[in-house]
């Protein structure tokens, strides 16, 4: 868990997110939260001036609109129901209500239908992706959905009772930024609850594939994200403004058939590589090739 205290403003931060992994290795998640600014430039995918932009945030929102039209969305959302379970566990354990509640990057509303109407009085739902809004999972609470990026939240200052985020964060560009817009919303005695990936979350993949890459091309390029150390998120959240933080990580172990079977499942949930510096195609021989290391490191 991640707890952080300013001015009576409480970050508290579930069990880190089980990770999304790779055969029989394990995935770290992370959690964290925070607080700040807000602004609401135009919709998903300006560059914030002075900041690293690492994801392409337009290719993200196309990879899960597509993830969330797929006929049969439920077969790929196994991760984010476990995580999202989670989260809502960590809203139960503390002993308050909720009148107002947000779900910052809720996708299909994995947290939202695991909560009732007696713990949270009314949700908002932020995401970038409209498909994931659409085809939202029923819940309870009264919900209100909305299409907004992590970065720029379109809310004022102290509006919320308590924000949420699960398997969301790991793919903003401005970390802090996002920090800070949760903070910002929250009410002073507020509470923020997230799960984000992060470490060696894909450890096994990636290795697999800078290998082939490696022995077949001589050289390589990056496929897999890159995730936020467990060291660096005190660091992000005391620029935030927090000052009282605790951090758990949570390792959760996912077997697979072999890579294609992976990365298959990653494509399903939204979840494929959209970093700039991508290398957009890998020869089949490579990919033949990191399948092979792929089955010798997880068998």
């Amino acid at each position: 868990m991640l707890r952080a205290v300013r001015h009576r403003r409480w970050l508290r931060l579930p069990a880190p997110a089980p990770s999304r992994e790779s055969g029989c290795g394990c995935g770290r998640g992370q959690h964290s939260g925070s607080r700040g600014t807000s602004s609401y430039p135009s919709l998903f995918g300006g560059a914030v001036p002075g900041v690293l932009n690492v994801f392409d945030r337009v290719l993200k929102r196309k990879q899960k609109n597509w993830a969330a039209q797929q006929p049969e969305p439920l077969k790929y959302d196994y991760l984010k129901e476990e995580v999202g379970g989670r989260v809502a566990d960590r809203v139960y354990d503390i002993a308050r209500d909720f009148p107002l509640a947000l779900d910052v990057g809720c996708g299909r509303g994995y947290i939202a239908h695991h909560l009732n109407k007696e713990v949270v009085g009314k949700f908002f739902q932020a995401d970038i992706a409209e498909n994931a809004l659409k085809n939202a999972l029923e819940t309870e609470i009264p919900t209100v959905r909305l299409l907004a990026d992590e970065e720029f939240l379109p809310f004022k200052e102290n509006t919320f009772d308590l924000v949420v985020s699960s398997l969301s964060l790991h793919w903003v560009n401005d970390l802090p930024r996002a920090f800070k817009q949760i903070h910002h919303v929250l009410k002073p005695d507020g509470v923020f609850i997230g799960a984000m990936f992060g470490g060696d979350t894909l450890f096994e993949l990636r290795c697999s594939l800078q290998l082939a890459e490696l022995e077949r091309e001589g050289g390589f390029s990056p496929h897999i994200s890159p995730f936020t150390a467990v060291s660096d998120l005190g660091h992000l959240l005391g620029r935030a403004g927090f000052n009282t933080l605790t951090v758990d990580t949570d390792e959760i172990q996912v077997n697979f058939p072999g890579m294609f079977e992976v990365m298959e499942d990653l494509q399903g949930m939204g979840e494929s590589n959209c970093s700039w510096n991508r290398k957009p195609l890998l020869h089949r021989e490579t990919m033949l090739a990191a399948a092979a290391i792929y089955r010798g490191k997880t068998c």
